[in-house]
């Protein structure tokens, strides 16, 4: 969203950064394994009584279906979720 909204030179050096990111990580598709994680997760907040964002929760799910830690300074909102494995980024 950032890219969208910026304009002139920093729509471009965000662009930049975005295209870079996309060149040097894997992009992960949300596929059934995901799906079916992201189900598990959403039920284990909502029976916690602590729901969360659904962008967190897609990022949670891919991060436990293909056996990656979560790197965030965000902890507190993925700490407590099942089978996250969390690192605050060094």
């Amino acid at each position: 969203m950032g890219v969208e909204i910026a304009t002139g030179k920093r729509r471009q050096a965000r662009q930049a950064f975005l295209d870079d990111i996309i060149d040097t990580l894997p992009v992960i598709d949300y596929g059934l394994d995901v799906a079916r994680t992201h189900t598990k997760l959403l039920v284990a907040v909502r029976k916690a009584g602590r729901p969360r964002g659904a962008h967190d929760l897609i990022i949670a799910a891919t991060a436990i279906a293909t056996g990656r830690v979560v790197i965030t300074s965000d902890r507190p909102g993925f700490d407590d979720l099942p089978g996250v494995i969390v690192q605050r980024p060094t």
